[in-house]
């Protein structure tokens, strides 16, 4: 199944069934991050339960510090 990930289409492979294991799989876990399924945020506690879906597009955001 495809599924875009900032912009970028991405094959996830058999088995990869939650945003979770996509996450993953896409070297994408890791603290300060905020993530959103088709521009609906999804809580952190929601990430292992979210399934997959064809076409669904995906945004990571990460929380960085500066100034």
């Amino acid at each position: 199944m495809t599924i875009e990930i900032n912009g970028k289409a991405l094959h996830a492979p058999d088995g990869c069934n939650t945003l979770s294991q996509l996450l993953d799989f896409a070297g994408l876990t890791g603290p300060g991050q905020a993530v959103a399924v088709d521009n609906k945020v999804v809580p952190r506690a929601a990430w292992d339960t979210t399934p997959l879906c064809e076409g669904m597009k995906v945004t990571v955001i990460r929380a960085v510090c500066g100034g």
